[in-house]
């Protein structure tokens, strides 16, 4: 978990490794989602496991199932 000064909202960033097509280096890649959090349970540097849910906000559409 990257941030969680938002109201209800946890920024959760996910790391993946992707592979160059032509030169066949690997990369990684950083991508932030915003999840819903109801009780403001979760800290900073927290491993969570998160889902997709309906749209709540404009950028929540991710909902925090549990903590790792």
């Amino acid at each position: 978990m990257v941030s969680d000064r938002l109201d209800k909202t946890v920024v959760v960033a996910v790391d993946s490794l992707k592979m160059h097509p032509k030169y066949l280096k690997r990369y990684r890649l950083t991508k932030k989602y915003h999840a819903h959090d109801p009780q403001n349970r979760y800290k900073i540097g927290d491993k969570v496991r998160i889902t997709v849910c309906r749209p709540i906000s404009k950028k929540k559409r991710w909902q925090v199932v549990y903590n790792d």
